[in-house]
């Protein structure tokens, strides 16, 4: 009896050893994804601020307003004034109706019937 106590915890210490082994593994390779994603995620914020330089860089308002006038024939684009916009009493805020209440509904539970 005694034997087969030392076999199954034998047994059970080299089953336990196996799953440490492979939940070792599993976590770093988990490690390598997370660090992978990590570095991707960096690339990408890389390339996003490029991007915004690129689009400041062409979005300068002394570029735009060359292209405007050479492509004028085309494109028709004139040069936005003060006059244009409208102000602040001509916007025509809706009107709001107070709620009225005609026929009251009693929903609590001291008016329900039991």
């Amino acid at each position: 009896m005694r034997t087969m106590l030392y076999v199954t915890t034998f047994l059970g210490l080299i089953g336990l050893a196996f799953w440490a082994y492979r939940e070792n593994y599993d976590t770093q390779a988990a490690l390598d994804h997370v660090e992978d994603l990590h570095r991707d995620i960096a690339d990408a914020r890389a390339r996003l601020a490029i991007l915004k330089a690129e689009w400041a860089y062409l979005n300068r308002p002394d570029r735009l307003r060359d292209l405007a006038e050479i492509n004028f024939p085309r494109l028709e684009l004139l040069p936005m004034r003060a006059d244009q916009y409208g102000r602040v009493d001509q916007v025509a805020y809706p009107v709001i109706h107070p709620l009225v209440v005609t026929d009251p509904v009693d929903v609590t539970s001291a008016g329900a019937t039991q």
